[in-house]
């Protein structure tokens, strides 16, 4: 497994990350906790992560409402040292832990939150703590605050944020007064380009890492859906639709995924793998979040990176979904 430095932190990243997100539940959102992966299958795909040589994995509190800091503990716990020693722990915050609980990013809450994630996950610190959200009620310079003083108190390693715009971005970047965002985490794939516009120039120019998420856009570049057909069963249209459901009627997103299978068969590997290669082909990317139902879901991310995507290769991908 290839490793590399997240931006100018000195972290070193597995370039695969363990996404945790739908352990115990699907994200953040109260209406899925609970539901996602069980526990057997979160240490299942824990176990087939590490084998493979991932030793980054992200989370967040919210996840499952605890559920998957939870089992990340409890996981870590029956481990020897040479993994808990390796293991390098993302966790992020915003969002509330249950149904009319709150959220946002007050210092003093960001404080507590991140006592409550240390406590679910057994350990004294984290590598990488992350926004998982911007908070517009509370100005960037408090959050920003709370943040460097968990980092001169050595609970946390460096700060990130994820789901900025370019705007927000450069605003923080603009106001840290310490420790500032050294990496951004934000959604990512040939179906979502919104990044290129503004976010990666940013990070390119200020030196800061990029971890993207959401490489295979809720499935849709796995090749699992087809123009008039229902969606598998278990599939995320089946479970949260909506982040996606304007791809079903945009003939450009079908026509795209055409020119992704054929261009897969000719490479001789899977729609999943291409995906996933054409975002380690972008040397601003560090890592790439990938968040596996099964064990053997890591394979496309594994295959990719034995072989990313070249320049002439990417461009052309790109073009087969341009409208």
């Amino acid at each position: 497994m290839e490793r590399a430095y997240l931006g100018n932190t000195g972290i070193r990243v597995s370039k695969i990350v363990l996404g945790c997100g739908n352990f115990g539940g699907i994200g953040s959102s109260p209406a899925f906790f609970g539901r996602g992966e069980s526990r057997d299958d979160a240490f299942a795909i824990m176990d087939a992560a590490w084998e493979a040589g991932i030793t980054t994995f992200d989370t967040a509190d919210a996840y499952g409402g605890g559920r998957s800091e939870s089992w990340i503990g409890d996981w870590l716990r029956t481990k020897g040292s040479a993994v808990r020693d390796g293991i390098v722990l993302s966790t992020k915050t915003f969002n509330p832990m249950d149904d009319g609980e709150d959220h946002g990013l007050a210092p003093q809450r960001v404080k507590r939150q991140l006592e409550s994630s240390l406590q679910r996950l057994g350990v004294d610190h984290v590598q990488m703590y992350l926004t998982h959200e911007p908070d517009p009620d509370v100005p960037i310079v408090e959050t920003l605050g709370a943040f460097d003083e968990l980092v001169r108190d050595g609970k946390v390693g460096a700060i990130g944020a994820s789901n900025v715009d370019g705007a927000q971005l450069r605003d923080a970047l603009a106001t840290a007064p310490g420790a500032r965002y050294e990496w951004v985490q934000n959604s990512y794939s040939l179906l979502d380009r919104a990044a290129e516009q503004e976010v990666l120039p940013q990070c390119a120019e200020a030196g800061l890492g990029f971890t993207p998420f959401s490489p295979l856009a809720g499935g849709w570049l796995t090749g699992k859906y087809a123009r008039g057909a229902a969606a598998p069963a278990g599939s995320r249209m089946t479970q949260r639709p909506e982040p996606y459901a304007h791809f079903l009627e945009d003939d450009a997103v079908w026509r795209g995924l055409d020119g992704l299978a054929r261009a897969a068969e000719a490479r001789g590997t899977s729609q999943a793998a291409l995906a996933i290669a054409w975002l380690l082909g972008d040397e601003r990317v560090t890592a790439v979040v990938v968040g596996p139902r099964r064990p053997e879901h890591l394979e496309p991310a594994l295959v990719a990176l034995e072989r990313p995507a070249t320049p002439a290769e990417r461009d052309e991908l790109a073009r087969g979904f341009a409208r």
